[in-house]
């Protein structure tokens, strides 16, 4: 293959994927992430300790099943995300998390096993066996 060949495969390979992204993004107008009772309570309680406006849920590379999910209290959010607001409070997610979480449902559980945040993922196609990441 030729320097100019290459070239072109990769200008039309980038096309792709810039389309690809577009409808990706434009689709994002309709997703949706819900909070139960029992996370909005408990969001409610850290932001009130910590002195902060919402929740930052993230989805990132890592784990033994390709990604994992991040959360951190914030101030504000940035300009591209997501705001969900509920019952009084605010989730962030920006929008390649976003993509990955639509449909998903934030829970929080409280058993003898441990407490934590449990997210429901219909966009998860396997997870691992600790539970702690996702593809």
């Amino acid at each position: 293959m030729s320097d100019a060949d290459i070239q072109d495969a990769l200008v039309k390979l980038n096309e792709v994927v810039e389309k690809s992204d577009h409808s990706q993004t434009d689709s994002l107008d309709d997703a949706q992430v819900s909070v139960t009772a029992a996370a909005v309570s408990k969001i409610k309680e850290f932001i009130a300790q910590q002195h902060k406006k919402g929740l930052r849920i993230t989805v990132h590379p890592g784990g033994c099943s390709g990604f994992k999910y991040g959360m951190t209290l914030e101030d504000t959010s940035s300009k591209d995300d997501i705001v969900i607001e509920q019952q009084g409070i605010q989730v962030f997610i920006d929008k390649t998390s976003m993509m990955k979480l639509n449909g998903a449902s934030i829970d929080y559980v409280d058993s003898l096993q441990g407490a934590g945040f449990k997210i429901s993922n219909p966009q998860a196609k396997a997870s691992c066996g600790c539970g702690n990441s996702f593809r």
